[in-house]
């Protein structure tokens, strides 16, 4: 049997990268790679009805054992791409074991400091995987691949009782369409779990609304020599946009259930620029109030420069789950029970983001989100626990188990 470190220093080996400018469903070839891999995996641990889909989500079923039919299916779901803010091929992971100190991330000059990264302190005598320093590692989410795929050959290998167990993996999470494609009845689950947190036993089902935000903004280019009362400047009409926000509701001023105004790409020149946004909030009517407040920044710049000056585009990317788990709360109940029994403190915590398991449980698949024991997403800082992973294996043992008993 391979052990979960195994599989994820396989794994990370694969660039899934998703990129949003392709348009393309994967976005990204090797993620299509990477689902054919996957599918593999599958058959050769004896999991049935594997497939493929054209868009590279990569479904597959274990019937219930004897006596579980009756059990509502279970579904395990993870991302199978990795974020762009960091590069992501030749993936170089070092295999730590840490007694406490500074980690030297290869020959790149970063380090994992304790004193930076503070989750450093309670790992002490953790097996840490992390990068060299010149890419992200892929824990996110690959380190849920790993665990969820050890957690089937388990299954397959013991006595466990199970109900149905319906595995997913999906592609351009990252960038925001993981469940753009997926067919929900042809994954056949009733519930599931998406492994695609940080520390293991946590266990999310709090996520932030979204929307982007995207400025375009026409100013006046003229010679600067006869410029004066004529040129309208694109760039500076963009600052001065910034400057109607709330200078406080950014990402580096907040924390658990407070929101923010996130600017995420600038561009431009004289004559035209270009704001893209990130509206996120925990709470509907203050996600509302702040696609207000984009609104009343644009008419206030067009009043003052002219008609046109700006157009505001907003986008809704995805909702808070909790609206759909708050109705199922044995889900909660289940993982906190797993995550004890696996030894753990459970410790719920919100979603200063988005996953996978938001938009299914609107699509009618609830769907909280469990820790997998990976830090520090989407830079080259990131590295996961291998103790961590392996805990989140049992967690996900001790959940099939309590389905099992579920009528």
């Amino acid at each position: 049997m391979k052990t979960v470190s195994e599989r994820m220093l396989e794994y990370v080996r694969f660039n899934t990268q998703s990129n949003d400018s392709t348009g393309r469903h994967p976005s990204t070839p090797g993620q299509l790679e990477f689902a054919r891999h996957l599918a593999k995996e599958l058959r050769e641990l004896g999991v049935e009805r594997v497939r493929v889909s054209e868009f590279a989500y990569v479904f597959g079923e274990i019937p219930p054992s004897a006596g579980c039919g009756e059990a509502p299916a279970l579904g395990l779901v993870a991302h199978m791409d990795t974020s762009a803010d960091a590069p992501g091929d030749n993936v170089r992971p070092q295999l730590v074991e840490y007694r406490g100190g500074v980690i030297p991330l290869g020959d790149s000059g970063r380090t994992l400091d304790p004193a930076v990264f503070p989750e450093l302190n309670r790992l002490t005598g953790h097996t840490l995987i992390t990068t060299d320093g010149t890419t992200l590692l892929g824990a996110d989410d690959k380190a849920g691949i790993a665990e969820i795929l050890t957690a089937v050959e388990r299954v397959a290998a013991g006595d466990l009782p199970h109900g149905k167990l319906c595995i997913g993996f999906t592609p351009d999470e990252e960038i925001g369409e993981g469940p753009l494609h997926f067919d929900v009845a042809d994954f056949g689950a009733d519930y599931a779990y998406t492994l695609d947190g940080g520390g293991a036993g946590e266990i999310e089902f709090q996520n932030f609304n979204a929307a982007t935000a995207t400025f375009e903004l026409r100013g006046r280019s003229v010679h600067p020599g006869s410029a004066k009362d004529v040129m309208i400047n694109a760039q500076k009409v963009a600052f001065e946009l910034d400057s109607l926000l709330p200078q406080d509701e950014v990402p580096e001023k907040t924390e658990r259930f407070q929101g923010f105004y996130h600017l995420v790409h600038t561009s431009g020149s004289v004559g035209n620029a270009r704001l893209v946004y990130l509206l996120r909030d925990h709470e509907a009517a203050s996600f509302e109030a702040r696609k207000r407040r984009m609104r009343e920044a644009a008419e206030t710049l067009n009043a003052k420069y002219g008609a046109g000056t700006v157009v505001l585009t907003i986008k809704d990317q995805y909702r808070n789950m909790e609206e759909i788990i708050r109705q199922h709360p044995f889900l909660i109940e289940i993982a906190e029970d797993a995550v004890r029994s696996a030894g753990i403190e459970p410790v719920i915590v919100p979603i200063r983001g988005g996953t996978d398991g938001a938009t299914l449980s609107f699509k009618g698949l609830p769907c909280p989100n469990l820790g997998t024991g990976g830090y520090n997403f989407h830079g080259e800082c990131e590295f996961a626990s291998v103790q961590e992973m392996e805990s989140s294996v049992q967690v996900i043992l001790n959940i099939i188990k309590a389905f099992a008993g579920k009528k």
